[in-house]
């Protein structure tokens, strides 16, 4: 890459780049099914009755983003017939999936979730799953739209990724609750399940636009995930060897891949890594729009501030995040977002602690939390999108995200039960997830030299001719 190459990579100028308008709605798309099972249905349950723990155990349907990558190698390889052929094997599995959203969403239109809790969990888990299942495909089309060594445009993809994620989260949960608190003053009694329905609208229109995003060939990655089929049939004998080569390199081939590229050692650092890193920083998510809810706002307040200004602080740190990992490094950045995600927290305990509601510590808290969460994500997001394979994008990437995913839907689900537990001591419980963030910034520490020898290998490798980087 020459001189004025790398100058636009390292530069805020990549981001003009058209390819970013495309990952901005990929990204959104991704977001906005967190709304339907997130805040939209925790406040859902919250104003028909329900209780805190019941909300917090109720989030245990988003589990399954954590172990997305266990099918993640089926969406690799399994081509939809006919669609896959017309639109790309990714937008395929996309438009597929969004339709089963689709169709959720318009059958909680008719369950009452007092008379019918295990039912509307059980919409809301095929929600999750299918929203699940389009993340990993969602991720491997908006990593394929940059270049293998592309580093910077890479981090930019990934900034601009997060964003719209937050925009589709954000914007969408904006959208949510300003129409149900719209519907619920008129005196409708279904406000939440009007809402859905228009949420439901929202993402068709996004699906008629993923048709405009082009999906580089598909069957160039066939080819080389054939090739290692191929490669591992010729060790196999007998008749069945097709089947069972098929399976091989569609199950095992992508982790070997992982630890053959990484080094054994490296890879299990990475791992332990991204599985503690964000624990904390559930915790909080998951149980914030009911503390805004119980210290006094109303939702016309959480919309405004928690959702509209959140998203605005979210866009522009974001983007600053992006062009601040590559200036600074992935390692670095890592260190000084955690710290900031710790600190941030004890923001929330004063909040808590306020003799009275005040609108100004919740925007100052709101815009200092989107501030060190979304520059915390969006390094984040590069550094898993540097790690991958390319002919195992959806495979590898879905295998990191879900580790990270773990620790901030399985554990953070007893987010409910701790406030519980403390008697409703908001103030502490923002204290003890100031504290989850020790484990993963000591790990780091202790091997912030192998994760620097990532970084280095992968900027190394802008440097040569594509020819000789592909060996790496």
């Amino acid at each position: 890459m020459n001189d004025m190459a790398m100058k636009e990579q390292n530069s805020l100028g990549v981001y003009a780049d058209r390819r970013m308008l495309r990952i901005l709605l990929l990204g959104s798309m991704s977001g906005l099914p967190w709304v339907l099972i997130g805040s939209a249905l925790s406040l859902w349950l919250k104003e028909e009755g329900l209780s805190r723990s019941t909300i917090g155990f109720a989030s245990l349907i988003f589990g399954v983003y954590s172990i997305n990558f266990l099918w993640a190698p089926l969406i690799d390889r399994i081509r939809i017939p006919w669609l896959t052929e017309r639109i790309g094997q990714r937008k395929a599995w996309i438009v597929c999936l969004q339709a089963m959203i689709v169709l959720c969403i318009l059958l909680w239109g008719f369950v009452n979730p007092v008379d019918n809790l295990a039912v509307v969990i059980a919409i809301g888990l095929v929600i999750a799953i299918s929203s699940a299942s389009q993340d990993i495909t969602i991720d491997a089309l908006r990593i394929e739209q940059i270049g293998r060594f592309e580093t910077g445009s890479m981090a930019a993809g990934a900034a601009v990724a997060v964003v719209g994620w937050w925009t589709g989260y954000k914007l969408g949960g904006f959208l949510a609750l300003m129409i149900a608190d719209s519907l619920q003053q008129r005196g409708l009694d279904n406000y939440w399940q009007l809402t859905f329905q228009f949420l439901a609208l929202l993402i068709v229109a996004m699906n008629a636009l993923l048709l405009l995003i082009p999906e580089a060939s598909w069957r160039e990655r066939q080819a080389a995930q054939d090739r290692d089929q191929a490669a591992i049939g010729s060790l196999m004998g007998g008749e069945g060897r097709g089947i069972l080569a098929w399976l091989s390199s569609t199950i095992v081939a992508p982790f070997t891949s992982f630890f053959r590229l990484n080094g054994v050692k490296v890879a299990l650092a990475i791992l332990g890594f991204i599985f503690l890193f964000k624990i904390g920083e559930a915790f909080v998510g998951k149980m914030s729009i009911i503390f805004y809810k119980e210290v006094g706002f109303s939702k016309s307040d959480i919309a405004i501030y928690s959702k509209g200004l959140g998203w605005v602080v979210t866009v522009i740190f974001t983007l600053i995040g992006g062009w601040f990992a590559v200036k600074q490094g992935i390692v670095r950045a890592l260190f000084v977002a955690g710290i900031a995600m710790a600190a941030t927290n004890l923001m929330f305990s004063f909040m808590a602690w306020s003799s009275e509601p005040s609108t100004l510590l919740f925007a100052a808290a709101v815009l200092v939390d989107d501030v060190t969460a979304s520059v915390a994500t969006v390094i984040f997001v590069t550094f898993i999108s540097l790690l991958v394979d390319r002919t195992y994008t959806a495979t590898q990437y879905a295998l990191l995200a879900s580790l990270g995913t773990t620790g901030r839907t399985l554990l953070a689900a007893s987010s409910g039960l701790m406030v519980d537990k403390l008697g409703g001591d908001w103030g502490m419980f923002f204290i003890i997830t100031a504290l989850m963030v020790i484990p993963s910034l000591v790990l780091l520490w202790f091997v912030r030299d192998k994760f620097g020898f990532i970084e280095q290998r992968r900027h190394e490798q802008n440097n040569v001719s594509p020819v000789i980087a592909q060996r790496y």
